[in-house]
C-alpha cells in the first residue's frame, strides 16, 4: 500500500524504500535504547547507591515488566485505530519521548529507593509507549521483502544508542573525576541529563522524516473504529486475540518467554557483579565499586558495538538460511557468553562474553519480529505487537517477584550465578528456536 499526497490514492502494494527512508524511520529508537540504555546499565547501582541489598533490586526492577504487561497492547490496540494529520503512530512515539525525557532528568535526583522506584515506573511506561508503535511502525512501511532489512536496521540503532548509554558514563567521569560518598553521584546526574537529550532528538527526527500510510479504505476504517469505541471493548479485543495468534506467533512467543529472562538476569547484576565480585570492591562507596560501574557500562558498549556490526549482516544470513536457524545459532552464541562471565580470570576477559552476548543481541531485537510481522493481518499489527510483549514481560514478572528469593537462598546472593544462569536460560530458547515453522518473506 502506498500513499500519494497529491491525490490521497491508496495502493494495494507497499512501495520498496530506499536505505534513507529505512534509516529515517528506524533513527527513533536510537533516542529510546539511550534511554533504555541509561536505565539498564544504571538502576541497579543507583539502588545500591540508595541503601538496596542484592535480594532486593529484582524486585525494585517490577516496573519494568508490569508497565510493558499494560501499557504496550493498549497503545498497540490503540495505535491501530488512530489517524489524523500527525499520522497512526507518530503521536504515541512523541508523547513517549516527552514523558521519558522529564522522567530521565528526575531519576538522577532521587533520594530515596522508593523516589527511584517510582520514577522507573514512570520511565518505563514512558519507553514502552514509545517503543511499541516502532515495532509496528516497520510491518506498517515496509513490503515483505524488507522486513529483514527494517528489523536489523532497527537492531543497529538500538546497538549505537546503548553504546551511546555506555561510554556515556565514561566519558563524564573522565571529565569531572570520581565522586564518593551517599548518595547518587554527580556524574550520573550529567549522564542522564544528556541521555534525555538524546531520547526526544532522535524521536522528533524520525516524526519529522517519516510518513506513514493511511488505512486502505479510510470509510471501513472509522465505521469499524466507531462500531470497536470504548476502553472495554480494546481490553476484550486483546485478550481474545491472545487466544487467536497465528501459529508462527506462538512459537516464537515461547522463544521470548525463556529468551527475555536471561537477559534480565543480566541486566539485573552484571555491573554490580562486576563491581563486587570481579573487581572486589567492599562496599557502595568504594573508588572500586565506580570503577566496576565503569566498566560494566564498557562491557554493555562493546556487545551493543558488536550488535551494530553483527545487525549489517545479518540480513544475508536470514535471507539465505532461514530466521529460525540463524536466531537459533545467534542464542546459543549468547548462552555461550553470559555462562563464560562466571570462569573469566579478569575484566578484560568479559569483552569475549560480550562479543556472543552482542551477536545474540543483534537477532533477539529483529529475527523475532521479522519472523512474527510477515503473519500478522495489517489492521491489527499494533495490538498483536503488544501481545506479543506479554511474552517479554510475564516472565520478567516472575523473576522480579521470585528471584529475590533464589538469590537469598539458593545462589547466597552470589550476582556471577544469577548472570550465569541467565546464560542457561538462552541456551534453552536457542532450542525452542529449531523448532518454528516460519512463513517466508516473499
Amino acid at each position: 500500500m502506498a500513499y500519494s499526497a497529491a491525490s490521497d490514492v491508496e495502493v494495494t502494494q507497499k512501495p520498496i524504500l530506499s536505505t534513507r527512508n529505512i534509516l529515517n524511520m528506524s533513527a527513533g529508537f536510537l533516542g529510546i535504547q539511550v534511554g533504555w540504555g541509561m536505565q539498564m546499565g544504571n538502576m541497579s547501582a543507583i539502588y545500591e547507591y540508595l541503601g538496596a541489598t542484592p535480594d532486593e533490586i529484582p524486585l525494585l526492577w517490577l516496573a519494568a515488566p508490569m508497565t510493558g504487561l499494560v501499557i504496550q497492547p493498549i497503545i498497540g490496540y490503540v495505535s491501530d485505530r488512530t489517524w489524523g494529520k500527525w499520522g497512526r503512530r507518530k503521536p504515541y512515539f512523541t508523547a513517549g519521548a516527552i514523558l521519558a525525557t522529564i522522567a530521565l532528568l528526575m531519576m538522577p535526583h532521587a533520594s530515596a529507593l522508593w523516589m527511584a522506584a517510582g520514577l522507573l515506573w514512570i520511565l518505563d511506561a514512558s519507553i514502552n509507549v514509545s517503543m511499541e508503535p516502532f515495532r509496528a511502525f516497520v510491518g506498517d512501511l515496509l513490503p515483505p521483502s524488507q522486513i529483514n532489512r527494517g528489523y536489523t536496521t532497527q537492531s543497529m540503532f538500538i546497538g549505537i544508542g546503548n553504546v551511546v548509554a555506555a561510554v556515556l558514563p565514561v566519558a563524564i567521569i573522565g571529565l569531572l573525576g570520581k565522586s564518593s560518598g551517599d548518595g547518587i553521584p554527580f556524574y550520573l546526574v550529567v549522564v542522564f541529563s544528556i541521555g534525555a537529550v538524546f531520547y526526544l532528538a532522535a524521536v522528533i527526527y524520525t516524526v519529522r522524516t517519516t510518513r506513514e500510510y493511511p488505512p486502505e479504505d479510510l470509510a471501513e476504517f472509522y465505521r469499524l473504529k466507531a462500531e470497536t469505541a470504548g476502553i472495554w471493548h480494546g481490553f476484550r479485543e486483546v485478550f481474545s486475540n491472545i487466544f487467536h495468534m497465528p501459529a508462527t506467533m506462538r512459537q516464537v512467543a515461547l522463544v521470548q518467554f525463556f529468551t527475555w529472562p536471561g537477559l534480565f538476569l543480566m541486566w539485573f547484576f552484571f555491573t554490580p557483579a562486576v563491581a563486587r565480585d570481579i573487581l572486589g570492591a567492599p562496599d557502595t562507596n568504594s573508588p572500586l565499586y565506580a570503577d566496576g560501574v565503569v566498566w560494566g557500562n564498557i562491557c554493555f558498549g562493546f556487545y551493543s558495538a558488536v550488535c551494530f556490526a553483527f545487525s549489517i549482516v545479518l540480513p544475508g544470513l536470514a535471507d539465505r538460511y532461514g530466521r529460525a536457524r540463524v536466531h537459533a545459532l545467534c542464542l546459543s552464541m549468547g548462552a555461550i557468553g553470559l555462562v563464560f562471565v562466571g570462569f573469566a580470570p579478569d575484566k578484560y576477559w568479559l569483552l569475549l562474553s560480550m562479543l556472543g552476548v552482542g551477536i545474540a543481541w543483534a537477532s533477539i531485537l529483529s529475527m523475532p519480529y521479522a519472523m512474527l510481522a510477515s503473519t500478522l493481518p495489517g489492521e491489527k499489527m499494533g495490538v498483536y505487537m503488544g501481545i506479543f510483549n506479554f511474552f517479554i514481560v510475564l516472565p520478567e514478572i516472575i523473576a522480579t517477584l521470585s528471584f529475590g528469593w533464589v538469590m537469598e537462598h539458593w545462589l547466597h546472593n552470589n550476582r556471577l550465578s544469577a548472570v550465569m544462569l541467565g546464560g542457561v536460560l538462552l541456551g534453552f530458547a536457542a532450542l525452542l528456536t529449531l523448532m518454528i515453522r516460519e512463513k517466508k518473506a516473499t
